[in-house]
């Protein structure tokens, strides 16, 4: 199931790497983001160098450890840290929401998905686009593609049932 985390005040050092692990990040206009460990002399944990390296690259990550430099909501928005940020008193209205839409979606798809995320991120491309071929295929045998296809063509919306 996809992930998402709230971000409505500081998230630092582990804090981050908590957040970062979450598919998606809605962030409060009042967030702020440190990776902080240089400040106190540690060298990193909870999985945020593995996590931040892959979102916005080797460079920009080791440049943010070792500066922990502290920056806002919109700066992580732009680094690719955040997938939005909206008004404070809206986050958790809005991270709601995201759910909800989430929730409604193709759950079985957004498994398979999130399998072919975790696989290419440690395997060849050649080893990747076989196991896309095997859950696409897999993902085509549901209930939720079939009634999507026929919702496509009938122009509707689709219903999903995680089945």
């Amino acid at each position: 199931k996809p992930t998402i985390a709230a971000v409505n005040g500081v998230a630092a050092g582990a804090g981050l790497s908590v957040a970062l692990a979450a598919d998606l990040r809605v962030a409060s206009d009042q967030a702020r983001f440190t990776t902080a460990f240089a400040k106190v002399g540690f060298s990193g944990d909870f999985g945020g160098t593995w996590l931040l390296q892959r979102l916005v690259g080797p460079m920009k990550a080791k440049e943010l450890y070792f500066m922990s430099d502290v920056f806002g909501a919109e700066r992580a928005l732009e680094l690719g840290l955040v997938t939005k940020v909206v008004p404070h008193d809206a986050l958790m209205d809005e991270t709601m929401a995201l759910a909800r839409k989430l929730a409604a979606g193709p759950t079985l798809a957004y498994g398979r998905m999130k399998d072919n995320f975790v696989f290419g991120a440690t395997n060849s491309f050649g080893d990747t686009l076989q196991r896309e071929a095997e859950n696409m295929i897999e993902s085509g045998r549901t209930k939720d593609h079939l009634n999507a296809a026929r919702a496509f063509v009938e122009k509707r919306e689709p219903v999903f049932e995680g089945e």
